[in-house]
């Protein structure tokens, strides 16, 4: 099964069967499961804020889709080996960040190299400084490419629910930028303020932060952007119609 099958074919009960299918196979990780792990920065507060928002992300992945997901969220830093260890990294902020270190540079740039994913998402009035910092960021990681603006066509807008485009909590004029690294856009940049319309409320009830101008509505169209991405990244590559890990394959063939 090829990928774009996977993204254009599956409905939650084609998920369902295709896991129950393949019960040893592996998408992400050697758990098997989505994990959005968080790219280090930010304030104790705001870090905690976002691991509660990609936790929630995977609840209503595995929800919505029966997709295996982790609840738990690790935090990594940039320049460290662990930031090897899986194939999707989640950078968030409201304010341009630091400039990288040359550890990090390196790091980053062999993680995009073996195939993972890096999904970008600015926060609250902040998030254009800081999307304008992260270009000049990449600039260094991946001078050889370019962003580009994602059409209404591409297959992350209908993975698994079909949208008009990103949805968030900001009201902004849903647009997407990516790089593609290869087959695949394996960097994703968003202007919309997704983890915000994510992040639960005290106690995990109802949500921190009000949507405007759609409320409800644009909030449950943020959660099925959400469900999208994760399907995007899962489904990234199949084999033998099993789902298959090519990052770890390549990341344990460089391994000495």
């Amino acid at each position: 099964m090829r990928r774009r099958e996977c993204l254009l074919g599956l409905g939650a009960g084609g998920v369902a069967s295709l896991l129950s299918a393949a019960p040893d196979a592996h998408a992400f990780g050697d758990s098997g499961a989505f994990h959005p792990r968080l790219l280090e920065g930010g304030s104790p507060a705001e870090v905690e804020l976002d691991k509660q928002a990609l936790g929630r992300w995977s609840y209503e992945l595995m929800a919505r889709t029966s997709a295996p997901a982790r609840l738990a969220v690790d935090v990594v830093d940039p320049a460290s080996a662990a930031l090897l260890n899986e194939p999707l990294l989640i950078w968030t902020g409201a304010t341009e960040p630091a400039d990288l270190s040359k550890g990090a540079l390196r790091r980053l740039r062999e993680f995009l190299g073996l195939g993972g994913t890096l999904i970008v998402d600015g926060r609250g009035e902040g998030a254009q400084a800081f999307l304008a910092g992260v270009k000049r960021q990449l600039g260094r990681i991946v001078p050889e490419a370019a962003p580009v603006t994602l059409p209404k066509s591409h297959v992350l807008f209908k993975s698994f629910y079909l949208l008009d485009g990103p949805v968030g909590r900001r009201p902004v004029s849903g647009v997407a930028e990516g790089y593609a690294l290869g087959k695949m856009t394996q960097i994703i940049l968003l202007e919309c303020d997704l983890l915000g319309a994510l992040t639960p409320g005290p106690g995990g009830q109802g949500y921190a932060y009000p949507i405007t101008p759609g409320g409800s509505v644009q909030r449950e169209q943020a959660v099925r952007f959400a469900v999208n991405l994760g399907m995007y990244v899962l489904c990234s590559d199949y084999k033998d119609d099993q789902v298959h890990a090519p990052f770890l394959m390549r990341r344990r063939a460089r391994s000495p």
